[in-house]
């Protein structure tokens, strides 16, 4: 830490805004990885002018910086490497504008999910990114990994849902992305190349969020297939016609099988997997909206099809799938969790090579997510303290990304990339297009400290 850093910056935010005690420091050096280090400091600003003038302090001193929300993340984005500061936004939970009237909410990146939803229900309006960890999970989060959720599949992604931010770039300058409006070509488009960027070329302080009026009315369905080619095929139908659902999620023949064991729930001895169905809209096309997501469901291979009449059914059917995870965490609570993306056709490939992976290399695997838009969340369940599993399973995953990208996919839909993925990043993207990131991140940041070693592989890696 250079000499004069750390008083500055207790000078700039307070004493109650910097921590410096190594037992204080070490609960903000790991997210949901299994990757941690110790930050050299943890610094809580308030508002855009703190953030700003800690990342100048930072570019003089040549110290690195990494961002933090809550620490959802499973890729270890941000674990402080070399010694960083940590950033962190949980005290910037300010919604600084709703405005229903052009659809539109700013806030900064601090305000948890549930909040944003909260706050833009009370005037009838969504923000359609919806991840898992919504409860907890921050907007800042959202935006670095461009964090979705099911219902991306028919409203898109915070890319999709965001119109503008401001932000604080490595060298400390201050920058406005994107409009006011839904529509907008002045320049290029900083705002969707921030989003995702996990904190390497800018620190996100404001987002203007697109919001979505909410709809008359949600149906729920449950469907039931002998197995997982057949579920897939209705996959494809379902999203080939007009009514494009709100929630396309799927489990796969040994989620169902983790599930009976360690719940009670009502499935068909034969079950291969399981596709839960959300469809929103106006009330006075729900009938026929239904009509139409029935027909596509029904075909070779299902076994059972329920539609919900009543709240209580809507649970009751949603049970099935929210019993998976603790399911997983009883029986793997160290297991690898990847998030891949593949084209929806490709999804049966993708699954039937799962399987062979499983076998032949030993370790079991569970699937589930996404089926909308092909976003699969695979999952390796290991023990971490079994070296020679271990092993086995970084093999079984170099095959699945191999797989992954072969089928025309992409190694991660939600998750983000980095640490965890890092490594295999020039697998899917070309050399030449690597350096021209790495040329755009070091016009971003020039001394090179916004999280640095993450996201993008070391130049000389990029060349192999």
């Amino acid at each position: 830490m250079p000499t004069g850093l750390t008083p500055a910056l207790i000078e700039l935010l307070g004493a109650d805004n910097v921590l410096t005690e190594a037992s204080e420091r070490l609960a903000y050096g790991y997210d949901n990885s299994r990757q941690q280090a110790l930050p050299a400091l943890v610094v809580f600003p308030e508002n855009h002018a703190q953030v700003q003038a800690v990342v100048r302090l930072c570019h003089e001193h040549h110290t690195t910086l990494t961002a933090r929300g809550r620490g959802t993340g499973t890729t270890g984005a941000t674990v402080p490497l070399e010694n960083a500061i940590v950033l962190s936004t949980e005290r910037m939970t300010r919604i600084l504008e709703m405005n229903p009237a052009d659809r539109l909410m700013v806030v900064q990146p601090g305000v948890t999910n549930q909040v944003v939803q909260q706050a833009a229900a009370e005037h009838g309006f969504f923000w359609p990114p919806d991840p898992t960890s919504a409860a907890v999970c921050t907007i800042g989060g959202n935006l670095a990994y461009n964090s979705a959720g099911p219902r991306a599949v028919k409203y898109g992604t915070p890319r999709e849902n965001t119109l503008g931010l401001r932000a604080v770039t490595g060298a400390g300058e201050e920058i406005h992305t994107g409009t006011r409006t839904t529509k907008g070509v002045v320049g290029y488009d900083l705002t969707r190349l921030l989003i995702g960027s996990e904190g390497t070329l800018a620190i996100i302080t404001e987002a203007t969020l697109k919001l979505t009026p909410q709809a008359e009315s949600k149906r729920t369905l449950r469907a039931i297939y002998a197995d997982m080619h057949s579920a897939a095929q209705a996959v494809s139908r379902i999203m080939a016609q007009p009514v494009v659902p709100c929630a396309l999620e799927f489990i796969d023949g040994p989620a169902i099988e983790m599930i009976r064991q360690h719940a009670t729930a009502e499935l068909p001895q034969k079950a291969g997997a399981l596709l839960m169905i959300e469809v929103d809209g106006a009330q006075a096309a729900m009938a026929e909206s239904l009509t139409a997501i029935e027909r596509a469901t029904s075909g070779d291979g299902l076994l059972d099809l329920r539609v919900a009449q009543t709240q209580a059914e809507v649970q009751a059917l949603w049970a099935t799938r929210k019993a998976l995870s603790p399911a997983l965490r009883n029986v793997a609570p160290k297991k690898i969790n990847e998030d891949v993306v593949v084209p929806v056709s490709q999804i049966p490939a993708l699954i039937g090579s799962l399987a062979e992976f499983a076998e032949h290399h030993g370790i079991t695997i569970v699937n589930f997510g996404h089926a909308g838009n092909g976003n699969i969340h695979v999952n390796l369940l290991v023990d971490p303290d079994d070296s020679a599993q271990m092993v086995r399973a970084e093999a079984c995953l170099d095959a699945v990304f191999t797989r992954v990208l072969e089928l025309g996919g992409s190694l991660s839909g939600e998750h983000g990339i980095g640490l965890v993925k890092r490594d295999f990043v020039a697998r899917e993207i070309d050399p030449a297009s690597l350096v021209l990131m790495q040329q755009i991140r070091r016009l971003f940041d020039p001394h090179g400290i916004l999280n640095p070693g993450k996201t993008l592989p070391a130049v000389s890696d990029s060349n192999h």
